[in-house]
């Protein structure tokens, strides 16, 4: 059976909307390219993109609900399905798989009762692995509507969620205070963010990120001769020392240690896969 019409908003919801539609869409020389952002508006509405929301962009661009259909489910940040107030994303990208991702991910499954994706029955909480969040330094990385916890751990992930749908007061480590994803979805709009002091609260660079924008400014300090472990303290490079520091030896310890007693590089804790491909 064919799908019937998407229901349309009430009267009231409806003239918010296009009330807001019309702000948005002014800001383009051309209506079309305001559908990301329409489509952020609508996710705020409902928590997600439903049918309904899908053929309200397409009546206020003048476009197709097949239009806006492929765009809707090209993109992983607009949800097609109920979501819960707060999306746990664990990034699971090489670095932080290898720092304890991995390993937080499948906790946080068990913990919580739900798969990539899902959502848990108090409708809270929504998990599921991300790929990189340019945090490398802080790795492993948990983020909330798209805030930062960074240097997470198992149990830290575990009491995070925990606090979340228990209603506790929850503190990013970087950026600005916690807001429902539905709030997070009318600021992604664009929307003034009406959170106090959260223009001012943008997450910062870590260190190693710092570190590597001085090197690329030219702003290096002192060369340092850097030995293996167990070897003499580093000192600072002369003059006089005219070939390179020698290479550590074969089975060198930094070829498979790993900070995380649960990384699958680490030989003495084997992890091996926590998920199925494509969960």
């Amino acid at each position: 059976m064919p799908q019937l019409p998407a229901p349309d908003y009430p009267d009231d919801v409806r003239a918010r909307l296009e009330a807001d539609a019309r702000e948005i869409i002014a800001r383009y020389p051309d209506s079309r390219s305001a559908l990301l952002p329409l489509l952020h508006l609508v996710q705020s509405q409902e928590g997600h993109v439903t049918r309904t929301g899908q053929r309200f962009c397409a009546e206020v661009l003048g476009l197709t609900t097949a239009e806006v259909n492929a765009v809707a489910t090209f993109y992983s940040m607009y949800r097609r399905k109920p979501s819960g107030d707060y999306q746990v994303g664990v990034c699971t990208n090489t670095l932080c798989a290898v720092m304890g991702g991995d390993a937080i991910f499948e906790a946080l499954q068990d913990h919580l009762g739900v798969g990539n994706g899902e959502t848990t029955g108090d409708g809270k909480v929504t998990l599921e692995h991300i790929e990189c969040n340019a945090a490398c330094d802080f790795a492993p990385v948990v983020m909330v509507n798209w805030e930062f916890f960074d240097n997470q751990t198992v149990d830290s992930a575990k009491r995070l969620v925990d606090d979340l749908r228990n209603g506790a007061d929850v503190e990013p480590t970087r950026g600005a205070r916690l807001c429902t994803f539905k709030d997070t979805a009318r600021i992604l709009a664009g929307f003034p963010d009406e959170r106090e002091g959260a223009v001012e609260a943008g997450g910062s660079a870590g260190h190693a990120s710092l570190v590597g924008l001085r090197l690329a400014k030219g702003e290096s300090g002192p060369a340092r001769v850097v030995h293996p472990r167990g070897g003499e303290a580093p000192r600072e490079r002369t003059s006089e020392d005219r070939t390179p520091p020698e290479q550590p030896p074969a089975g060198h310890q930094s070829s498979h240690d790993a900070p995380q007693d649960t990384a699958a590089s680490d030989p003495n804790h084997p992890a091996g896969p926590v998920a199925e491909e494509g969960e």
